[in-house]
């Protein structure tokens, strides 16, 4: 049986982190030798100390092989790459550049003590083309993890340990992002009878809790997570954790908290208890005003950019069809405020008329997402422009004038907004966007629920960064919208 136990956590990730490795010394020679040679030449150059130490002469080779060295020891004590950081979220991005600035700051403090003479374009460029080249490479790395990781490889082997309820919730969450490297293959919860499995999972169920330690070799698991469970004390969880062997096999503890952003998340031991502090989302303020200064600045570069494309939309309209160029519908915004939608016309005139009694023909007037499929009301010109949201571009003079973010939750009409439940009012917090989260997560394939997730977690943890992320990822999509855009 142990001959075919699957990988360990420990297995995978130490291969996966031997991989980096070796890209990562391979990037920083490319780079550091590179810009050496481009800012140098092949001539042996030396370094020469100023004052009373005339007679220090370094060779720029040695230099750049120090740095090297010394890149490479930044990044494995930032531990940019630990399995917890690696394929997820921005703590990997973010470590390769927190340790690359302190090791090029600790560099001139060294040239600054020692009177060293060393070349300011040889740092100016090695430091931005070095960190650059190594997050590509890292994010190339990440695509090729992904891949692995939707097949079920160089994941952790979960274990759910609770309630019933706990674990199905932590199951269909991990369910959501395979990518994120967490495969549950099983759970134990309190009435747990071998043979069933977790309802709407298809997970399995092992056993009871009491059966955790027991059953972790019989499913290869390496990870337990906790969801919680009355049955499970502070005792039992310690307990739990002794009998895990260590570096080999891990324990978490999954709170009931989901759609919470990383930066909003603070843990803190107090009298020994690991308490979680969790920032509420702040909608005044300084991050406000940075978030209209960025809608100002990026609208205004998108209309200059975009001005050629805009005229010839705008012709290609007038052209193929009867009615204005633009057409102008009421939606909601912030705080439930109105304001008129501007978009290039991809339907014939007196579509609006014609929305009620396709919904009801289609069965889908009681939800608040109207989207009608196979919409006859649309132009041929009108589907290419809304295939590439084309038709969506005008709508940068909204952002422009204040009434709309080039990123935030997507304005809908009154009707819709009717339909809301308290959740979903959740979305007037902020400015309605041109693009959002559901726009890059799926699109038109969506079902309400699905949207108005990833629109709470937007509002709930929006950031100028996140913004920026969003906005990549929306040109990714325009640019190869594949099958769910219409």
């Amino acid at each position: 049986m142990v001959a075919d136990r699957p990988a360990t956590h420990s297995d995978w990730s130490l291969d996966y982190a031997r991989r980096l490795r070796i890209t990562d010394l391979l990037v920083l020679v490319w780079v550091v030798f590179g810009v050496q040679i481009a800012w140098f030449g092949f001539d042996s150059q030396k370094l020469s100390g100023r004052g009373n130490v005339n007679d220090l002469a370094i060779n720029y080779t040695a230099v750049s092989i120090v740095v090297i060295v010394a890149w490479m020891i930044m990044l494995a004590v930032y531990a940019t790459r630990d399995y917890r950081v690696i394929g997820g979220g921005s703590a990997e991005y973010r470590q390769i550049v927190d340790g690359s600035v302190r090791l090029f700051g600790l560099l001139a403090i060294v040239a600054f003590l020692f009177k060293i003479d060393l070349a300011r374009g040889y740092i100016l460029i090695a430091l931005p083309l070095g960190v650059v080249v190594l997050v590509f490479s890292r994010w190339m790395w990440r695509q090729w993890l992904s891949v692995k990781r939707n097949r079920g490889d160089y994941s952790a082997r979960v274990l759910l340990v609770g309630s019933a309820e706990t674990a199905r919730h932590i199951a269909r969450e991990l369910a959501r992002h395979p990518e994120e490297g967490y495969r549950v293959v099983g759970a134990c919860i309190p009435a747990g009878a071998p043979g069933t499995t977790l309802l709407d999972t298809g997970v399995p169920v092992i056993g009871r809790i009491t059966d955790a330690l027991s059953v972790l070799d019989e499913i290869g698991a390496d990870t337990v997570v906790i969801t919680g469970s009355e049955e499970l004390g502070p005792q039992s969880i310690r307990e739990l954790g002794w009998g895990l062997e260590a570096g080999q096999q891990h324990l978490i503890v999954a709170p009931s908290l989901t759609d919470i952003g990383g930066p909003r998340i603070h843990t803190r031991p107090v009298a020994g208890l690991p308490l979680i502090h969790v920032e509420t989302p702040r909608y005044v303020g300084g991050k406000q005003f940075a978030k209209r200064a960025f809608d100002i600045v990026g609208s205004t570069l998108l209309i200059a950019l975009f001005s050629p494309v805009l005229l010839v939309v705008a012709l290609l309209v007038k052209t193929s069809s009867r009615g204005p160029v633009l057409y102008q519908q009421e939606r909601v915004g912030l705080n439930g405020d109105h304001f008129h939608m501007l978009k290039f016309r991809s339907m014939r005139v007196g579509a609006d008329a014609e929305l009620a009694a396709l919904l009801a023909e289609q069965g889908s007037s009681d939800r608040p997402l109207f989207k009608v499929q196979d919409d006859p009301r649309v132009t041929p010109i009108g589907r290419v422009l809304r295939r590439h949201s084309l038709d969506e571009f005008p709508q940068l003079f909204n952002v422009f004038l204040g009434s709309m973010s080039l990123v935030g939750p997507r304005p809908q009409r009154d009707g819709e907004v009717a339909l809301y439940d308290e959740a979903a009012r959740r979305r007037l917090l902020l400015k309605p966007g041109m693009s959002g989260l559901w726009q890059v997560g799926g699109r038109s394939s969506l079902d309400w629920e699905d949207a108005i997730r990833l629109d709470l977690f937007y509002v709930e943890n929006w950031s100028v960064m996140g913004d920026v992320v969003i906005l990549w990822r929306t040109m990714r999509a325009v640019l190869a919208p594949g099958g769910d855009a219409h």
